[in-house]
């Protein structure tokens, strides 16, 4: 049986697309808007699958720009402060009830949120 000598792509590799922080907030509006439409447990469930995912890959992309930033800059202080309560977030299980589910989908999506404020402000896309 042969192995595979296959590793991760490093940062490097990754894929270079950009990010799509309008689809990111409009998926965000649906839960955050004034008069938001009331959504089904599947909807809901879907929407928390869909919001996880946005942070999964923005975390890295607003850590890396943090990171880049010197180590007393407030602007990195508050990027790192929310990766660490949208990685929190993300641990976190709904619960068993519509109106709990969609309080943890309103949690992940202003997490999203200010995940996408906080690439703004590094100068990201």
């Amino acid at each position: 049986m042969a192995t595979s000598t296959a590793r991760p792509p490093t940062g490097e590799e990754r894929d270079q697309r950009p990010l799509d922080f309008q689809t990111m907030r409009a998926s965000t509006r649906r839960l955050l808007a004034e008069g938001a439409e009331l959504l089904s447990l599947e909807e809901v469930e879907t929407l928390t699958l869909r919001l996880r995912g946005h942070i999964m890959v923005t975390v890295p992309e607003v850590e890396e720009m943090a990171g880049r930033l010197p180590r007393n800059d407030t602007r990195r202080a508050c990027a790192r402060a929310c990766i660490g309560e949208a990685r929190m977030r993300m641990r976190l299980e709904p619960g068993a009830t519509l109106p709990a589910r969609i309080a943890h989908a309103q949690r992940l999506a202003r997490s999203v949120n200010a995940l996408c404020d906080h690439n703004e402000s590094l100068g990201g896309s």
